[in-house]
């Protein structure tokens, strides 16, 4: 790839970052005010502080990462930065991929409607465990990073204690790629993921139920109840869309296939951080609260040009 190319990906890939980080720390901005104003924060208000702070951290420490990776490939590899780097980048992933999770849940159970003593059970209950939950993530998510950085270290020793047999040391880092971190990173990501479509797919039977009982009754899909299945759904599978692209482009770049060298690493770092820097802007959208905030910003910012 042309060297102007290179570059026009990376600044992408940096006003990208930037977006994202404008985004989540609006969120975390705006409901850290609510929380102090009234002492607590709802369960949905929770999970979207906790989402948009995760992300917030995971912009930085990526940031860090890809541009330390790219101009110090030698270095990282072989030295400690892989895993200083990885520590808290391997925690925010897995942590940013559950409160993802609990957010669709929260949406199901709030829009869906089922009679089924169990979800009825579910529906009252969840609201009530999303801080047990958030924590059991983050306990989660310190576990999922233990077994990374235990890989990272095995690394890091055998560049030491091979370092003198470049060929058998890339062969124990493919091996290790390819049957320790590839596996764990599916199943990091793929247990939320599961949630994730669960939820949907509980969300869509339930706008067909919906349907169904509207063409009966012949009442239009406009109700309030329609409609708030239509948003609900159409939030989830724009996050379903952002985040299978994120996944796919993690686990391909756990292959190997887009290293510092490879022409087309900077757009695959713009397809893995496109989920963390887009969907913060469809949550505040989706959100009374924060787009009131966001709308308040905007005229104060066109009261600032104006002067």
């Amino acid at each position: 790839m042309h060297p102007a190319f290179t570059v026009l990906f990376m600044l992408l890939f940096v006003l990208l970052c930037i977006l994202g980080l404008l985004a989540n720390g609006f969120i975390v901005l705006v409901l850290s005010r609510e929380w102090v104003r009234r002492g607590r924060l709802l369960p949905s208000d929770l999970i979207l502080f906790s989402l948009g702070l995760s992300r917030f951290c995971l912009q930085w420490v990526g940031m860090g990462n890809n541009f330390y990776y790219f101009l110090h490939l030698v270095d990282y590899c072989s030295g400690p930065a892989r895993q200083f780097f990885g520590l808290p980048w391997d925690f925010l992933n897995s942590v940013t991929a559950w409160f993802g999770s609990w957010l669709s849940v929260l949406f199901c159970m709030k829009v869906a409607n089922f009679t089924h003593p169990g979800f009825l059970w579910l529906k009252w209950r969840f609201p009530r465990s999303v801080p047990w939950l958030l924590l059991g993530s983050l306990l989660t998510s310190f576990i999922v990073t233990l077994l990374f950085f235990g890989g990272n270290h095995a690394l890091y020793k055998e560049s030491f204690t091979r370092k003198p047999f470049g060929n058998m040391t890339y062969q124990w880092n493919r091996i290790l790629e390819m049957y320790y971190f590839l596996p764990l990173k599916l199943i990091t990501f793929s247990i939320p993921g599961s949630v994730f479509l669960v939820s949907i797919a509980l969300l869509i039977d339930s706008l067909r139920r919906h349907a169904w009982r509207m063409q009966h009754s012949a009442h239009s899909l406009q109700d309030p109840s329609g409609q708030a299945h239509t948003r609900a759904l159409k939030s989830l599978v724009s996050f379903l869309v952002l985040y299978t692209l994120s996944f796919m482009s993690l686990i391909i770049d756990g292959e190997g296939f887009c290293s510092s060298e490879s022409d087309w690493y900077w757009p695959w770092q713009i397809l893995t951080y496109s989920c963390t820097s887009i969907h913060p802007f469809i949550l505040i959208l989706g959100n009374l609260r924060l787009r009131g905030a966001f709308g308040q910003l905007i005229l104060l910012a066109r009261g600032f040009v104006v002067e």
